[in-house]
C-alpha cells in the first residue's frame, strides 16, 4: 500500500474515532527502541544538557514601540531545544530573532516544549497558552512525534492528539505551523534493517501529521532527516553530546527551514520570495502532497481548496545573530 493511502487510512481512523493502526509491530518498534537508546550511549557517550531557558523579548530594537508578535512553541525536546546550552542556540530563539527581524518588530517568545512529551502531552501545553485569553499568540510552532514512535503510541492516536491541539489553537485565532516527525534513521549507530524500518515509520506518521494539520487548518514543513544533505553529510556536527538531540548547527538548518513558512502565514515573507515560492509549487490531493512532502525535508503544505493541498519550497535564509531575550513585559522570566 503507498504511503499516500496509509497516511489517509490513518488520518481517517483519528477524525472518525477508529481504533489503534499501527505503523510497525510491538515487538519491531521494541527494538527500535533498544536501538535508539543504545545510540545515546555508544556514539560519543554524551549526555545532552536540560534546554535552556529561552522565553523573552527578542528584537526590542526593532518597531519603535510597535506591539510585539507573540510565537510559541510546542511539542518535544526538539521543540524545547534539549542539547545546546545556551538560550541563543535553541529553535524558538532562533526562530523568534528571524520573526523580528523580517517583521522588523519585537517577537516575545513563550516555549511550553516538554524533553520526552508524546503528541498526548499537547493538550496540557495548549492549555498553559490558553490560560490568558488576552496574551493567545499570534503564532504556534509545533516539533513532535519522535517519542510517539520510540513509545509505541499508535499512529492514529498520535495523530488524533496532534489534530485537537492545532483545532484548539486555531479557533482560539493563533496561526500554526508544525515541523513533522523527524527521520529517526538517521540516529548513529541504529543499523540495518531497523535503519531502513526507523525511517519508513517516521515519513509514514509525518505524512498522517501533515493531513489532519493541513485540515484543521495548520500548514506543515517536513523536517525529515532534520535536513537532508547537512546531516547526512556531517552527522558529527549536526548531532549533539548525545548523538540523539541537534547541535547548535542541527538547530540552525531546522530554524532556517521553518522560519520562511512561519512568516508566510503572518504575510510577511518578502515579495521577491514569495514570487520564487510561487515558482516552485505543485497543488495535489492532500494525502499526496503529504507523501511527497516527506521525501523532501524542508517542504511546506498549506491547504488549498478541498481536498486539495500546495506544495512550496521556500528559500530558506540566514538567520540574524540572537541576542539574549529581555525579559517578558509581565515580568515572567
Amino acid at each position: 500500500m503507498s504511503r499516500a493511502r496509509v497516511a489517509r487510512r490513518i488520518a481517517a481512523g483519528a477524525a472518525y474515532g477508529g481504533g489503534g493502526i499501527g505503523l510497525l509491530g510491538a515487538a519491531t518498534v521494541g527494538v527500535l527502541l533498544a536501538e535508539v537508546r543504545l545510540a545515546k550511549r555508544s556514539v560519543g557517550g554524551g549526555v545532552a544538557p536540560l534546554p535552556p531557558a529561552a522565553d523573552g523579548l527578542y528584537g526590542r530594537g526593532y518597531g519603535g514601540g510597535a506591539e510585539a508578535l507573540r510565537l510559541a512553541l510546542l511539542g518535544d525536546s526538539t521543540a524545547a531545544g534539549q542539547g545546546v546550552r545556551r538560550a541563543g542556540q535553541t529553535p524558538g530563539a532562533l526562530l523568534a530573532s528571524g520573526l523580528a527581524a523580517v517583521a522588523e518588530r519585537p517577537v516575545e517568545l513563550r516555549n511550553v516544549a516538554l524533553p520526552g512529551a508524546r503528541s498526548d502531552d499537547l493538550e496540557r501545553q495548549v492549555t498553559l497558552l490558553l490560560t490568558h485569553p488576552g496574551r493567545i499568540p499570534d503564532v504556534c510552532v509545533i516539533m513532535i512525534g519522535a517519542n510517539d514512535v520510540t513509545h509505541r503510541m499508535s499512529a492514529t492516536q498520535s495523530v488524533r492528539y496532534l489534530a485537537t491541539a492545532v483545532r484548539r489553537l486555531r479557533t482560539a485565532g493563533a496561526e500554526v505551523v508544525v515541523g513533522t516527525c523527524p527521520d529517526l534513521g538517521t540516529i548513529e549507530p541504529v543499523y540495518q534493517p531497523l535503519r531502513w524500518l526507523a525511517r519508513r515509520v517516521s515519513r509514514q506518521l509525518a505524512a498522517a501529521q501533515t493531513i489532519v494539520v493541513v485540515e484543521q487548518g495548520g500548514r506543515t514543513v517536513s523536517l525529515g532527516d532534520l535536513l537532508g544533505p547537512e546531516f547526512a553529510a556531517n552527522p558529527r556536527e549536526m548531532f549533539g553530546a548525545d548523538n540523539y538531540h541537534p547541535s547548535a548547527e542541527g538547530y540552525a538548518t531546522a530554524a532556517m527551514a521553518v522560519l520562511p513558512t512561519l512568516c508566510a502565514v503572518l504575510d510577511l515573507w518578502p515579495e521577491q520570495d514569495r514570487l520564487e515560492a510561487d515558482r516552485r509549487e505543485g497543488m495535489l490531493p492532500v494525502a499526496k502532497a503529504a507523501a511527497e512532502a516527506v521525501e523532501e525535508a524542508g517542504t511546506e503544505v498549506t491547504g488549498a481548496r478541498a481536498p486539495w493541498a500546495l506544495l512550496k519550497h521556500r528559500r530558506r535564509r540566514r538567520l540574524p545573530a540572537v541576542q539574549d531575550p529581555a525579559p517578558l513585559p509581565d515580568g515572567r522570566p
